[in-house]
């Protein structure tokens, strides 16, 4: 699948869907992405809004649609949103965000006819398999098994975990909450951040830990073990620092936190038999660039004692391209539409 990420696609762009441009959304806790798909694989009018400046989805719905030159396409009549969150039935309540809705009610206030809504991570999963070889990097080694499951995670404001199940021609996409798993620590450093975690929640998750709010929890805890005072930095500053090197602290978090997602990528490989590879999306490792190649990840990617040998066979890739869930959310919508 060829998608060409337009930046003013209109009425005119060749080909064209014949019920009009395709609403798509990607909703994350911070960050609410739309896109206009205007023939198949044509999107563009790509926006980023931040969810906080909004009171309700459809009102940020609403704003990007009034935008002049997302007006100018011509009106939207079916849509398709994917969101960091359990689907299931019509009501939808975001875990790392207020906004909560009913879809049927959302189709109605935006003036749709139709409207899927699915979990963020099933729509970048049905992505997977349409990403070009400049859309993604490959950390350690491994080769890509065809026809074998695929899986995903991805950390951000949550950790998204799904994956792709091979299903007749094509694939089956899993809609999992994987990231609330309990986080298993691995050492004994793992052990005390777990402690020090302890005394805020009395569930560890694993999204406690890999998120960007479980950078800065992993940066207090290594500051309070080493018996200091953690500065009050946020996931990007601590990110910032420790990739200029001006920050010890904050490079051990990092190392932490990169180990910590190599442990639940390895896991995930096991529990799905993923020798298709093991995908990472979200806001955080993309932004890492080498620094995560080199970290300890792929080492603890495959520090399975017996099962070892069989990860080291496993292709890990970090997903390169800029907006990936559109691709999967748009094929969603196709099938729902049947075109």
């Amino acid at each position: 699948m060829t998608v060409h990420l337009d930046p003013a696609p209109s009425r005119h762009t060749v080909p064209v869907h014949a019920g009009g441009p395709r609403l798509l959304a990607d909703i994350g806790g911070t960050n609410a992405r739309f896109a206009l798909e205007t023939g198949p694989g044509r999107i563009g009018l790509i926006e980023v809004l931040a969810c906080r400046d909004w009171p309700t989805l459809a009102e940020a719905v609403r704003a990007y649609l009034a935008l002049p030159r997302v007006a100018a396409t011509g009106p939207v009549r079916h849509a398709a949103v994917a969101i960091a969150n359990p689907v299931d039935g019509d009501l939808v309540r975001m875990t790392n965000h207020h906004w909560e809705f009913s879809i049927e009610a959302l189709r109605q206030a935006c003036g749709f006819d139709t409207l899927v809504v699915v979990n963020d991570f099933s729509a970048l999963a049905r992505a997977l398999p349409h990403l070009d070889q400049d859309q993604k990097r490959q950390v350690g080694g491994g080769t890509v098994r065809a026809r074998s499951p695929l899986g995903l995670l991805g950390a951000g404001t949550g950790l998204g975990v799904s994956g792709l199940i091979p299903a007749d021609a094509g694939y089956t996409a899993l809609q999992s909450e994987g990231g609330h798993v309990t986080f298993s620590p691995a050492n004994e450093a793992e052990v005390a951040i777990l402690q020090y975690a302890w005394r805020e929640f009395g569930h560890v998750s694993a999204e406690r830990l890999l998120s960007g709010a479980g950078v800065e929890l992993i940066y207090r805890a290594l500051a309070h073990i080493a018996g200091g005072q953690a500065e009050p930095l946020d996931a990007p500053e601590i990110s910032r620092r420790a990739l200029a090197g001006e920050c010890a602290l904050c490079d051990r978090a990092l190392e932490a936190f990169c180990g910590m997602l190599g442990t639940v990528a390895g896991n995930l490989a096991v529990t799905l038999g993923a020798r298709g590879g093991i995908y990472i999306g979200g806001g955080i490792v993309p932004r890492l660039g080498a620094r995560f190649d080199s970290s300890c990840f792929r080492q603890r990617f495959e520090a399975k004692g017996r099962f070892a040998d069989y990860l080291a066979q496993v292709p890990t890739f970090v997903i390169t391209a800029p907006y990936p869930a559109f691709v999967g959310v748009s094929a969603i919508l196709a099938e729902a539409l049947g075109a």
